[in-house]
């Protein structure tokens, strides 16, 4: 299998590319935004779509595999044995979080999220799906890091109004990685209050060597209440292509077969099915490489950090591309982000966005070339009079 030389990855090739991550800003800017990689796609995902152009064949999606290809996946990966007939095609995570939400509960129910999160949890929730927010925040370990917070999840689940949990697992932007006791403590929760999970595992492909993703339908079992968030669109960079996969248990597999629209099923991009198979099928390789790569730069960045700038707070994320930063020691206010954009000419997530828990913090995508990364935080240590 064909790797790549992350090395020779440079701007001016990437500025090529018209995804939003190189459109929303000027060539001045390093974007670290958007959760897009700078990697090159893998050869196996790059063929398949190769292959389909060559044979016009751009039509509606017919599934084509989907559902075996992640079921062979999962079992690989986590020993996770899931039924083909538990798994349905959606056009992506978010809008498929939604729809779990419409399926699972009622317009005006309480549903659980643990901020700072990923900010269209609030949107969706709040304004799509018109149920109320239940902020239950992430609790700090001794060594600065999160965890889920079991005490306020069990408070909060007593609650009458509320009815469903939004499990971000593995948690963005902090790449927590729940272990499997937790999530035993939640299943056991949500059986003993009545209340549904949602579980949004968008990242958990991308999981580091440090750490080890449990799937929580894996755990719940098939009694529970539960519904899963899947796909391959971050681990190998799939986003514009528009697949990932709804998961069931069998208690709620007739919900999503019998109440889940049609036009949603149908709304799966037919390019996103047959590069999705070919990821989970054959991007194995492809995606080992990327994890060294990864676990390589959010270590690296721990050292810039240290000598560049010593006085942010960082924990290097057990999962994904994503380093949750703390800036605050050097009073850059309340939304760091900008006083980056301005001085250091890099684009970062505003803390802010993430709810209770982000000011003063920003979020900066890793998945880039060590060259492009040492540049990045050379330049916040500057802006923030670091150096």
């Amino acid at each position: 299998m064909t790797s790549f030389d992350v090395d020779a990855i440079d701007l001016a090739t990437l500025r090529e590319r018209q995804s939003v991550k190189y459109r929303a800003y000027g060539p001045d800017v390093i974007p670290a935004w958007i959760a897009e990689m700078d990697f090159p796609l893998a050869e196996p995902i790059a063929r398949s779509l190769r292959d389909a152009i060559d044979r016009s064949d751009t039509g509606y999606q017919s599934g084509a595999g989907l559902r075996e290809a992640f079921r062979d996946f999962a079992a690989r990966t986590w020993a996770w044995d899931v039924p083909v007939s538990r798994v349905t095609g959606v056009p992506d995570v978010l809008s498929g979080v939604n729809w779990a939400i419409c399926l699972l509960t009622e317009p005006g129910d309480g549903i659980i999220i643990n901020s700072p999160v990923y900010p269209p949890f609030f949107t969706t929730i709040r304004d799509i799906a018109e149920r109320t927010i239940v902020d239950v925040p992430m609790a700090r370990t001794p060594e600065g890091g999160y965890t889920l917070d079991l005490p306020a999840l069990e408070a909060a689940f007593a609650r009458p109004e509320v009815t469903a949990l939004l499990l971000c697992s593995p948690h963005n932007p902090t790449g927590t990685v729940p272990g499997r006791s937790e999530l035993e403590r939640i299943a056991e929760l949500a059986d003993r209050h009545g209340v549904a999970v949602i579980s949004d595992e968008i990242h958990a492909p991308l999981t580091m060597p440090s750490a080890q993703h449990t799937p929580y339908l894996a755990v719940a079992g098939d009694d529970a209440n539960a519904l899963a968030l899947v796909a391959a669109s971050k681990a190998w960079n799939l986003a514009g292509l528009k697949c990932a996969q709804m998961v069931a248990t069998e208690r709620t597999a007739p919900v999503m077969r019998d109440r889940l629209p049609k036009e949603v099923v149908y709304g799966t991009g037919h390019l996103g099915v047959l590069a999705t198979v070919a990821a989970y099928a054959e991007g194995g390789p492809w995606l080992e490489q990327v994890i060294g790569i990864l676990d390589g730069n959010r270590r690296l960045v721990a050292d810039l950090v240290a000598e560049h700038a010593p006085r942010v707070g960082y924990v290097m994320p057990d999962a994904s591309y994503l380093a949750w930063l703390d800036l605050s020691a050097y009073s850059p206010g309340d939304d760091p982000s900008v006083v980056l954009l301005e001085k250091a000419h890099v684009a970062v997530n505003a803390g802010p966005t993430f709810g209770q828990g982000g000011t003063g913090h920003v979020r900066l995508n890793m998945a880039t070339s060590p060259a492009i990364l040492t540049t990045i935080v050379h330049r916040m240590g500057d802006a923030l009079g670091a150096r």
